[in-house]
């Protein structure tokens, strides 16, 4: 025997004779469908085949007498129960008819492939065209639109249980609601990005994915408008320094030497304690009506200067405290000329003649011409405003306190405060100095 070669089979050896199985009892006629009418009315008489099936089908034509019977088999296959669709011709469906020559049951669908010669042709209509694209009102104008996502396609007239012509049309309504969609996606993908913004799109994509901002991130490669320049603030007055104590009382200020005010006075409020341990003087400071000079400045001159060591409150002799009211020793008070004139009248003293000031002991003020305050003397000049002020508190108080005039003794000695340096310097042929202070030397 060759490599190749193989034996040739035996002779299988017969079977025992078997013993003839018994014929199996007659199966009941299945009960009519509700869609069909009794075998009799249409079907011929049921056949019993060799093995004892009852066949309820008749042979189509054609049928080899003697062929396979036909068995009723589940899942719409061949041999199944009769329904809207049943058996097969040459692998295509054939519809079933209530009686010979009546319509399709299911005239409204038509049935797939050529029937069977002896059946009635069917005339598939074409299909419906695909509807117009709808315009999506959420499609805005600008650079940044939406597509509109697919379209949920209308459900099919459902079929009755276990049909499988239900399933078909569904599958190819679904196919063609696909292809529908695909085909609008594309056009309104074309008409979006008209004007070559894709490429932009495209390339903007990358670094935004993940993010939930791209919407604000589109403009973040446009050139930022420049803000306009801040316009110039306007120039301001810048506010005049405010000027020192010492400054004020060196300025000179412009006064008319006839001025006559209402004769009306203002005390200047507030108490200035007295800072020294001596002999405590009260006095009080008033100051017309309509001079256009400074009260505070005047009141706080007369503070200073009377306690100041050259002054009256030399040694501790004495110390003097502004009040606004109640117990005061005596009033300084600051006046036109023209009122000056008047209460210093009234202690028997001319002021009128030379414009000075006086002590009205007749009374308890003690005038400050308001002209002389403000213009100073020929004897001081402009040049010696703060002195020459000094110079009158001192010598109109040194009044009050029971002093009276004392001249010059000495050529070129400092004037003793009691003279009276707004008139001259000069008295008896003995030239003095201008001088503020009672103790000057102190």
């Amino acid at each position: 025997m060759g490599r190749h070669s193989r034996k040739a089979p035996g002779t299988a050896p017969a079977p025992a004779a078997a013993e003839a199985p018994a014929p199996l009892p007659p199966r009941a006629e299945p009960a009519p469908w509700p869609h069909e009418e009794p075998a009799a009315a249409y079907w011929p008489e049921p056949t019993v085949t060799h093995q004892g099936y009852v066949s309820q089908d008749a042979p189509f034509a054609g049928a080899r007498a003697g062929g396979h019977p036909q068995q009723y088999e589940p899942g719409g296959a061949w041999g199944a129960r009769p329904d809207s669709v049943y058996g097969d011709w040459h692998g295509v469906p054939r519809p079933r008819r209530a009686t010979p020559g009546a319509a399709l049951l299911d005239s409204d669908t038509p049935a797939f492939g050529t029937p069977a010669v002896g059946f009635p042709q069917v005339v598939l209509e074409p299909p419906a065209p695909a509807p117009a694209p709808v315009p999506d009102p959420f499609t805005s104008t600008g650079s940044h639109r939406r597509v509109p996502g697919p379209r949920k396609p209308v459900d099919p007239v459902a079929e009755p249980p276990g049909s499988g012509r239900g399933h078909k049309v569904r599958t190819y309504t679904g196919m063609a609601a696909a292809a529908v969609t695909t085909v609008l996606a594309v056009v309104v993908a074309g008409q979006v990005l008209p004007d070559g913004d894709a490429a932009k799109t495209g390339a903007a994509a990358a670094p935004d994915e993940g993010r939930s901002d791209t919407a604000a991130s589109r403009s973040d490669g446009r050139p930022t408008p420049e803000a306009p320049a801040a316009a110039p603030a306007a120039p301001s007055a810048a506010p005049a320094p405010e000027l020192t104590y010492e400054q004020q009382m060196a300025q000179q200020l412009p006064m008319d030497a006839k001025l006559a005010g209402p004769g009306k006075f203002d005390t200047v409020p507030g108490v200035a304690k007295a800072p020294g341990k001596g002999k405590l003087v009260r006095y009080r400071v008033d100051v017309e009506q309509g001079l256009g000079l400074d009260p505070q400045l005047f009141a706080e001159a007369v503070q200073r200067t009377l306690n100041d060591p050259r002054s009256w409150a030399h040694g501790g002799a004495m110390t003097f405290e502004r009040v606004p009211g109640g117990e005061a020793d005596f009033v300084i008070t600051l006046a036109s000329p023209g009122t000056t004139g008047v209460w210093c009248a009234k202690s028997d003293l001319d002021t009128t003649v030379e414009n000075v000031s006086c002590d009205s002991a007749s009374t308890d003020r003690v005038m400050i011409n308001a002209f002389r305050w403000a213009q100073g003397s020929a004897t001081y000049g402009p040049d010696q405003m703060f002195a020459y002020r000094q110079m009158l508190i001192n010598h109109e108080v040194g009044h009050r306190l029971g002093h009276g005039h004392v001249n010059c003794q000495t050529p070129g000695a400092l004037a003793p405060i009691m003279q009276q340096q707004t008139k001259s310097l000069d008295i008896g042929g003995i030239e003095c100095k201008a001088n503020p202070w009672v103790f000057p030397g102190s």
